[in-house]
């Protein structure tokens, strides 16, 4: 996967929990789970917003592109 997310690092600089997180912003905590595994194939801007807000990071936080290697490389 190229989009890397670096909730968990977040979450354990703001000392939270990812049941406090989902609590707090209303969401499911299993899809959540499946946000911080990287198992989705997107996330909402409002739900990416809420995150942001509870969490006070940037979304550039959460998610980070890393370029796969091609053969050419």
């Amino acid at each position: 996967m190229a989009i890397i997310v670096r909730l968990d690092v977040m979450l354990a600089l703001r000392k939270m929990t990812s049941r406090d997180l989902a609590a707090r912003i209303g969401i499911a905590e299993q899809n959540l789970s499946l946000l911080r595994s990287g198992k989705v194939r997107g996330v909402r801007f409002n739900t990416l917003e809420a995150i942001c807000k509870e969490l006070e990071c940037q979304p550039g936080d959460l998610l980070e592109y890393e370029a796969k290697a091609g053969p050419e490389d």
